[in-house]
């Protein structure tokens, strides 16, 4: 017997730990007994010389090395059975919020190895286990929220869609669908709400649900919208709520349009809406006025100016400046491709005054307009900080609440004709006839006077109690036409205007838009009738393609019409058309009569056509 089968012989009563000694075991060749029963262990050693009854077993050893190895691969199983165990439970805990593994690979140790794993300080639990401790809130809280999330972009981008809002930019905050946000998100004085309501206004209009709270974080914008969608309100809400209360630190909002009489609609509109509040709106009516009241010696009680260029531009061009614009935190630029217009009719020079005589270092800038050019959005995109672009529906285009027409009149004479016959048919006033012309538009009021109807005439010529007095009877029915140039055009808003008559077709589609849009204001149903002649045959296509966007009929034949050079787009919004005086009455009744005192000293012959219409109309205004 060998020194190995002895160690076996004596050892047999012992329980060796292949688990732990696994090493030692393959070293010296020692397997785990398959059969666990060894009856009399010591029957086969003779103490004193004495032999037992049975013969001790002698094995082979080719015996021995087939059991050793039999036993070495069985533990070797085992021990990677068991690692395998360890590194899947290592992995489960640290992998959170994932599946467990199927009970069967968790569940491949026996009972004997779970017992030592338990001795040793390791419990093993299932996934059954693991659940009845509690679900991972962790994980699901982060799925909650992703769909929350998901379901809020979807109910915003619905919201959009369905007001055909457009808008660009940055961090853009959630659309307004009711005034009362106004005052539960960003703390507007209740009774600013309150004036909301007593003006009629019952839900934000598209334009209102974007752009105020835009404005409400300070953001810079670009906007635009058709004519009559609540432009002017959209502005002066946040304008009223970022200000918040009265102070005497002079003017911290300014707000600057093309025409006085836009000015003076958006001054009435802040003090509707501030009504109970306390702010001190102002308006420049006379230069030398303003210098004495809001100069340098002034106490400052003053919160918001509304003004327009040419006013404030002499205002800051006095030694010392008659008004101090460093205080300004808001500036709003209302028809703002108008004011960037160069040349005689625009106000870029002046509107670049302004803006460097804003100086405060919290100044923001917010341009509104239902129309806009490349030129425009260009320069704010270079100069805004952080700049985020609203429009509502497409670009440049009609309001879909005007019914709009084409009327062929053959040349001039036949405009005159169209007009009376349509005076004639009937027609629901009041009714707005724009030309192209500050003469045109007194030859046409002396044409129209004689008709029976209530007419008058408005442009930058007659004096400004002039023009007070005639939008105020048009605005009260005393006046049912009133014919004006493209001075009316901008932004002005008649309640109730039924009608717009394009007596002299449109230099552009920008300035058709604004004509029409006089009309078909806040919902409102409305008309425009556009005459046109052979000589309007270059610009009918880009009036044509409007109309037909707005969903309005067009002969096709019109939208196929060559399209323009831009060279020579800008050469007609410059210099229109030359057309022929409207005039009915005979040449030789216009001269005066010979023998009839002359009116002034100076004067020798019959005067022109022009100098005796412009007395004609003094004697009637």
């Amino acid at each position: 017997m060998d020194a190995v089968d002895l160690f076996k012989r004596l050892g047999a009563g012992a329980k060796f730990n292949f688990k732990r000694f696994g090493k030692d075991a393959e070293r010296f060749k020692v397997g785990r007994p398959q059969n666990k029963e060894v009856s009399k262990p010591f029957d086969g050693i003779g103490f004193f010389g004495i032999k037992t009854q049975e013969e001790t077993t002698v094995h082979d050893d080719d015996d021995e090395e087939e059991e050793s190895e039999k036993e070495q691969t069985a533990v070797t199983e085992k021990r990677k059975r068991s690692n395998t165990d360890e590194t899947l439970s290592k992995s489960r805990k640290k992998r959170k919020g994932k599946k467990e593994e199927t009970d069967d690979e968790e569940n491949e140790t026996d009972g004997s190895d779970e017992t030592e794993l338990e001795k040793e300080g390791i419990r093993w639990m299932s996934s059954q286990d693991k659940n009845a401790k509690g679900p991972k809130t962790k994980a699901k809280d982060k799925h909650s929220l992703k769909r929350l999330k998901q379901l809020q972009r979807e109910k915003l981008n619905q919201i959009r869609h369905s007001n055909r809002i457009n808008v660009h930019g940055t961090d853009i905050p959630d659309p307004l669908t009711t005034f009362e946000e106004l005052q539960k998100e960003y703390e507007l004085d209740p009774r600013i709400i309150q004036n909301i309501k007593a003006a009629g206004f019952q839900t934000p209009t598209p334009i209102q649900m974007q752009a105020i709270p835009l404005m409400m974080h300070s953001r810079e914008i670009l906007a635009c919208a058709p004519t009559g969608s609540g432009k002017t309100m959209a502005f002066c809400l946040p304008l009223l709520a970022h200000l918040r209360q009265p102070l005497n630190k002079g003017f911290r909002g300014l707000v600057v349009a093309p025409t006085r009489e836009l000015a003076s609609q958006t001054h009435r509109e802040l003090l509707k809406l501030s009504e109970g509040v306390g702010f001190r709106v102002h308006m420049i009516n006379k230069g030398v006025d303003a210098a004495k009241k809001y100069g340098p010696k002034s106490a400052k009680k003053f919160d918001i100016l509304v003004t327009t260029p040419n006013r404030l531009i002499y205002l800051l061009n006095q030694d010392p400046p008659a008004v101090d614009l460093s205080s300004v935190e808001w500036l709003v630029v209302d028809e703002s491709d108008k004011l960037f217009e160069d040349g005689k009719t625009g106000f870029r020079d002046q509107l670049a005054t302004i803006f460097l005589a804003c100086s405060s270092p919290k100044i923001r800038r917010a341009l509104f307009s239902a129309t806009f050019t490349t030129e425009v959005e260009q320069w704010c995109k270079l100069n805004l900080d952080n700049l985020v672009s609203v429009n509502i529906g497409p670009r440049n285009s009609a309001a879909e609440t005007v019914e709009q027409e084409l009327l062929f009149v053959g040349a001039e004479n036949g405009k005159l004709l169209a007009m009376r016959d349509l005076i004639k048919k009937g027609f629901m006033p009041p009714m707005l006839v724009f030309v192209q012309s500050i003469e045109r538009a007194r030859e046409l009021f002396h044409e129209l006077v004689y008709e029976g109807i209530n007419v008058d005439v408005i442009h930058s010529e007659r004096t400004q109690q002039q023009r007070d007095n005639v939008v105020n009877s048009f605005r009260s029915g005393n006046i049912w036409v009133l014919i004006c140039t493209a001075l009316m055009a901008r932004g002005i808003d008649f309640k109730g205007v039924n009608l717009v008559v394009n007596y002299d077709f449109p230099t552009s589609a920008v300035e058709y838009i604004h004509r029409i849009g006089r009309t078909g204001r806040a919902g409102h149903k409305g008309k425009a009738v556009t005459l046109f002649t052979e000589a309007d045959k270059p610009l009918l296509r880009s009036i044509a393609t409007v109309i037909k966007k707005a969903g309005c009929p067009v002969p096709d034949y019109m939208i196929g019409f060559k399209k323009l050079h831009s060279k020579e787009k800008q050469r007609l919004e410059k210099k229109p058309p030359e057309r022929s005086t409207i005039r009915t009455t005979p040449l030789s009744l216009m001269k005066k009569k010979p023998g009839k005192e002359k009116r002034k000293k100076g004067k020798a012959g019959a005067k022109v056509q022009g100098s005796g219409e412009k007395s004609k109309e003094c004697t009637n205004n």
